[in-house]
């Protein structure tokens, strides 16, 4: 019999366990501490992702989901900043970053992704790792988030094309390398110490070692 196909509860169950993987960890996870997190009967979870598997590749598909959410919400929005500041300049609207805007835009772009991220979701990223620890010992995990990851870089490659940068595709991918260092060093220290002023010099030296040649 296939599992039920309620979207949105599915969204809350998987929401639930990345909850329970921040906060307890993934020894703690099961069927009934999702239930209890969830706020839903008994049997809800194991109704939909009947084995402990099926809950850690749907923590895994929604951490990678919100995630590209957020930051194609905040490439757009730095596309029509830059577009309106193009268009009071006398440059076309939808023209290309400029050079000399490239660098400092990704900067801020990714320093503001990386203090979101380790303040306001730093429960969602606590649990990514437990699922990338996890997936060391679980083949069938490592697989699911091999493929969520290819997925990121492709969108993440497609964004800073929309966005006008000239980052290469093995920039990229170093990006994404150094932000995932960088984000597990947040995420574990004491949350006050993370700050957009903090989050950001890291998000310069970040873009200055990998992109400088492709975006100066």
């Amino acid at each position: 019999m296939a599992p039920p196909r309620n979207t949105r509860r599915r969204r809350a169950l998987a929401d639930a366990v990345i909850e329970v993987l921040g906060t307890a960890g993934i020894h703690k996870l099961s069927h009934r501490a999702v239930d209890e997190r969830a706020g839903l009967p008994a049997g809800t979870a194991a109704n939909y992702f009947p084995r402990r598997d099926d809950l850690l590749a749907a923590a895994a598909e929604r951490v990678a989901e919100l995630h590209v959410a957020e930051m194609t919400a905040a490439d757009r929005a730095a596309a029509e900043r830059n577009a309106t500041d193009g268009s009071a300049g006398g440059q076309h609207a939808g023209a290309p970053a400029s050079a000399a805007s490239g660098p400092d835009m990704l900067a801020a772009l990714i320093g503001a992704s990386l203090h979101d991220a380790a303040t306001r979701n730093r429960t969602r990223y606590l649990a990514a790792y437990e699922l990338a620890l996890e997936s060391t010992r679980q083949p069938a995990l490592a697989e699911a988030m091999s493929r969520l990851g290819a997925a990121a870089f492709g969108t993440t490659l497609a964004e800073h094309r929309s966005l006008g940068l000239p980052t290469t595709p093995e920039q990229v991918q170093a990006l994404i390398t150094l932000y995932n260092g960088t984000l597990l060093t947040l995420v574990v220290a004491p949350p006050e110490t993370v700050t957009p002023e903090a989050t950001l010099a890291l998000a310069r030296c970040l873009v200055t070692g990998c992109c400088r040649a492709g975006l100066s």
